[in-house]
């Protein structure tokens, strides 16, 4: 019997259809019920109750010297320009920059202090840092296996070295929804080192991203320059009624379409576009600081009068937590130090120093540290021995995953803290060890969320922040 090509493509049309909205109504039940019931009594998404509503993860791209800034070992200076001792290196990898060099032990020139109640060591580098030691958890165990940048970053943000997975900040969008229907879930800010001498990686928009997980979860990075989000403005000739009418008339559009193909992508578009029109009201009053009093200003530093400054971030990063935006990631480049470390250490520190202070101040001033979880951390930390040393005062430090420090105030964390021990040459774990996935898990509990049950199936896999393998909740810096 001769078949008609007509009805047989609308045939094959149809099953198609039918396969794929086969499939999606089993990926929409697998996901309720992975979700389960709600509990009675705890905010939406939340295992147990949260002590924190929102995070400021502080990012400081190219891996800060634990050395020269948190872990203070006095007892190098003795053994200072001396070859590193093989029974502390054991013959662990390094990178192909230091490969087969002679690893010389480097004490840092700089001068720690004990510092508040808490008698927190902290270096002369960071005075404004220091007169806040008392709310500081410094978690010097931190450590990962990753020893280049790219791979380091993204395990830091997404929980695995491979490109694919799902950002921090995405999760939590996934897992908790919004606080604020006027703005994302999600904002990243960035900024550089003052200098554009020194080795500044790129960022990459898969660090925000959302892996497996739904579109409408990917991060929002504001621009330092014209409109904070791209296309913001209405072009020439269209005011805010067109743009209105024409969302609308596309909504109905794609609501036609999802009918027809039950593409939730389809949704995550409505949805994106209705915070689009939302955000070009919200965001210019985010991103106007002409409110804020000369104190505020004044507490920044100088640099909250440049855009697209650390400073200036940090501010808006308070703004953002005022209006309850559920993640806020500040990355700033260039801690990349592999030569002249002292004096672009200096720069770098300078950049950072006062506005962190000042963010941290202004949060407690206006009763939102309780509920915000403040993370400051770098990829990995710097080696012991010295890279490029000419003199006493000029040298360099390589890439060092085994062992680096960061810090956490606010949002239930235990202040004026020091959790975690390295070895007297700084260069293994010597006491409670923490590593990355631990401190993802940490800040998940903090939040209200079971690390082991924010979950997404994904080509058979339950995908997770902290991956498969064991973490644990760092309940001893626990307020």
């Amino acid at each position: 019997m001769k078949v008609d090509p007509l009805q047989r493509f609308c045939d094959l049309q149809n099953r198609r259809q039918f396969i794929k909205q086969a499939g999606i109504g089993l990926g929409a039940a697998a996901l309720s019920s992975l979700s389960g019931p709600a509990t009675a009594g705890l905010p939406t998404g939340c295992h147990h109750q949260p002590r924190a509503k929102r995070v400021i993860f502080l990012f400081m791209a190219g891996g800060p010297s634990q050395l020269d800034l948190f872990d203070h070992k006095p007892d190098l200076e003795r053994l200072h320009a001396q070859p590193l001792p093989a029974e502390i290196s054991m013959g662990q990898r390094v990178t192909a920059m230091t490969r087969g060099m002679k690893q010389v032990v480097c004490a840092s020139i700089f001068k720690f202090k004990p510092q508040g109640r808490s008698g927190l060591m902290m270096s002369e580098l960071l005075p404004h840092l220091s007169s806040l030691a008392d709310d500081l958890c410094l978690i010097k165990s931190t450590h990962t296996e990753a020893i280049n940048h790219d791979p380091a970053k993204t395990f830091f943000c997404t929980g695995a070295e491979m490109p694919g997975r799902a950002s921090m900040g995405a999760w939590l969008s996934y897992g908790l929804g919004t606080l604020n229907r006027d703005l994302p879930e999600f904002i990243v800010l960035t900024s550089a080192f003052w200098s554009g001498k020194v080795n500044v990686q790129a960022l990459y928009s898969r660090l925000w991203g959302t892996g497996p997980l739904p579109s409408r979860h990917q991060g929002i990075a504001f621009q330092s320059v014209g409109d904070p989000v791209l296309f913001l403005s209405n072009p020439a000739g269209v005011d805010r009624e067109s743009r209105r009418k024409m969302l609308d008339f596309v909504a109905r559009v794609n609501r036609d379409e999802q009918q027809v193909s039950g593409d939730p992508e389809i949704q995550t578009s409505i949805a994106q576009q209705e915070m689009a029109f939302r955000m070009q009201m919200s965001v210019p009053e985010l991103t106007d600081l002409s409110g804020e009093s000369p104190a505020v200003m004044d507490l920044y530093g100088p640099d909250v009068h440049k855009t697209g400054s650390f400073a200036r971030n940090c501010l808006l990063a308070r703004r953002m937590a005022e209006r309850d935006v559920r993640f806020v990631q500040l990355f700033h480049r260039g801690w990349d130090h592999h030569s002249n470390l002292p004096l672009h250490l200096r720069g770098q520190a300078r950049d950072v120093d006062q506005p962190i202070a000042a963010l941290l101040t202004d949060l407690k001033q206006r009763g939102l540290l309780d509920d915000t979880l403040v993370v400051f951390a770098g990829e990995f930390g710097r080696t012991t021995y010295a890279q490029g040393m000419q003199k006493r005062d000029v040298y360099g430090r390589d890439h060092h995953p085994r062992c680096f420090t960061t810090w956490l105030a606010g949002g239930g964390i235990q202040g004026g803290i020091s959790y975690g021990k390295t070895d007297d040459f700084c260069y293994n774990v010597a006491e409670n060890p923490v590593h990355i996935r631990d401190l993802h898990a940490t800040m998940l509990h903090q939040l209200g969320i079971d690390h082991r049950r924010l979950t997404f199936p994904y080509q058979g896999l339950d995908q997770r922040l902290t991956g498969v393998e064991e973490s644990r909740v760092v309940t001893d810096i626990l307020a």
